[in-house]
């Protein structure tokens, strides 16, 4: 086997998600309500939110915004020195932006653009989440006990941006944060990349690259969050439609990560997924898995294929006049 450079490790893992919405309070619901999220701090226009099992004070920030897509991605560093180290390497890049005082629940933080304009940031200290009273676990190693509110998603799980390019942002995530791909779709006898899928740890992925069909840049396909079981994803199916939220596609299974899943819209007008299943990958020396046109077929291991809309809607929206777009949604 050929010889591998060591590995970059200063990257923890993907730490939070900043989400922006037209529609504040009907977002709120959507992610309080039917996905389970616990609201820990509100402070201007934004509120904090975060799953049972995230160890974090938060991991999830909705802002208001005039229109639905991506605010900033969050990266924790494994140490201070790490994060010195990120800040440098990306600053000499010159996708740099400098640095800020932090935000509820983290210090500061390096904050920078990926080269399709995305916001990131890389911090170390954060707030360990310390649950009152009656949000106790009797589960002394579980941050705060099973709400059983909604679907009930444990934590954040990943996301998904579109880019112009894939090749330039996925290269950038893997020099600069250590992100190490563990898929890839590439057509055309390898000369489009059309997804890489990467992660720091050893879930399936944290981050995916995918490109954007109609050349944009900066957009959003879909925020993740982990429930526990394939049987919770079929509750949420039931709870979306008794609810009157509309569900893109699913549940069904991804041939992609193996994992099970479920794309519904919240009220801003962002897709969401639900997810559960997948691999891990903990071998070293792991060799990313390459799918060609007729090796992905429709993306769907099993069930309904993926519709248009999967493909073609982001945020924030693009649609030509005349272009169907995502149905409104009325939280009963």
């Amino acid at each position: 086997m050929e010889d591998r450079d060591e590995p970059l490790q200063d990257i923890a893992h993907l730490g939070h998600v900043e989400l922006l919405t037209p529609k504040p309070e009907e977002s709120l619901w959507y992610f309080t309500e039917f996905l389970g999220l616990e609201c820990v701090h509100e402070e201007g226009r934004s509120v904090y939110l975060r799953g049972y099992g995230d160890y974090a004070a938060t991991t999830f920030k909705l802002t208001e915004a005039t229109a639905p897509g991506i605010g900033h991605v969050a990266w924790r560093a494994v140490s201070k020195a790490a994060l010195e180290r990120r800040a440098k390497a990306i600053e000499d890049t010159g996708l740099g932006l400098g640095w800020s005082n932090g935000d509820f629940g983290h210090g500061r933080s390096y904050r920078f653009r990926d080269p399709d304009g995305h916001l990131m940031e890389v911090y170390y200290d954060e707030e360990r989440y310390v649950a009152p009273a009656e949000l106790r676990s009797s589960l002394k190693n579980q941050p705060m006990r099973f709400t059983g509110r909604g679907a009930g998603v444990r934590r954040l799980d990943h996301l998904a941006l579109l880019s112009k390019e894939v090749g330039p942002n996925r290269a950038f995530a893997e020099k600069n944060l250590g992100l190490r791909v563990r898929e890839q779709v590439i057509f055309e006898d390898g000369g489009f990349e059309v997804g890489s899928w990467m992660s720091t740890t050893a879930v399936h992925h944290e981050l995916a690259y995918v490109a954007d069909l109609k050349g944009a840049n900066g957009r959003l396909h879909h925020v993740s969050f982990w429930i526990d079981n394939r049987e919770d994803v079929l509750r949420a199916a039931d709870i979306l439609t008794e609810n009157g939220v509309f569900i893109e596609t699913g549940p069904a299974k991804h041939n992609n990560s193996q994992a099970f899943y479920l794309y519904s819209y919240e009220p801003g007008g962002n897709r969401i997924e639900i997810y559960s299943g997948g691999y891990l990958v903990f071998a070293p020396d792991f060799e990313p898995v390459i799918w060609n046109e007729a090796e992905r077929g429709t993306g769907v291991y099993w069930g309904g294929a993926l519709p248009d809309s999967f493909l073609n809607y982001a945020t924030p929206d693009i649609a030509a006049a005349g272009e169907t777009s995502i149905p409104d949604i009325d939280p009963l």
